[in-house]
């Protein structure tokens, strides 16, 4: 049986530089999230915390962090947040994402995932909204998103 995600983070933020390394697997995994260098803070079944830095790398010409590195927080921590959330028998895959951006983002970033409702295992096919609010160092809400989840049932292998 594979080893979950969240039992990977929790055996890594037992030693010193656990908790970078699990990020830097995250972005191994899914080298498109690496581009904002993420810190995951919190996960949990149910809920999950991220931030990420203001660097030039994530800038945009007015000298704010650009939307889509915003997109790509959101989507990160709606997508660990889910993972870790889901009985085994379920999977998951973004199906759509509907954002408001409240504010010039700048600095350091928060973002919190909170599913509206907890995952349950079903035989068909469903869709799971995911909200998340990413806040400044002020913490002043700068952007606010929800993200379909599409859950569905894994696929069984014949024995």
């Amino acid at each position: 049986m594979p080893v979950s995600l969240l039992h990977v983070r929790e055996r890594l933020l037992r030693w010193p530089g656990g908790a970078r390394l699990f990020d830097l697997l995250v972005g191994r995994k899914a080298p498109y999230f690496a581009s904002i260098r993420p810190r995951v803070t919190v996960l949990r079944s149910g809920h999950g915390e991220a931030t990420m830095r203001h660097r030039r790398s994530v800038t945009n010409h007015l000298g704010t962090i650009h939307a889509i590195a915003l997109c790509n927080l959101a989507e990160l921590i709606a997508g660990l947040t889910t993972e870790v959330s889901l009985p085994r028998t379920m999977r998951w895959i973004p199906r759509g994402m509907t954002v408001d951006y409240l504010k010039k983002a700048t600095g350091t970033l928060h973002a919190t995932a909170l599913p509206a409702g907890m995952p349950q295992q079903a035989e068909a096919a469903y869709n799971l909204p995911i909200d998340v609010v990413i806040r400044d160092a002020a913490d002043d809400p700068v952007f606010r998103a929800r993200i379909a989840m599409w859950i569905t049932p894994r696929a069984t292998r014949p024995q």
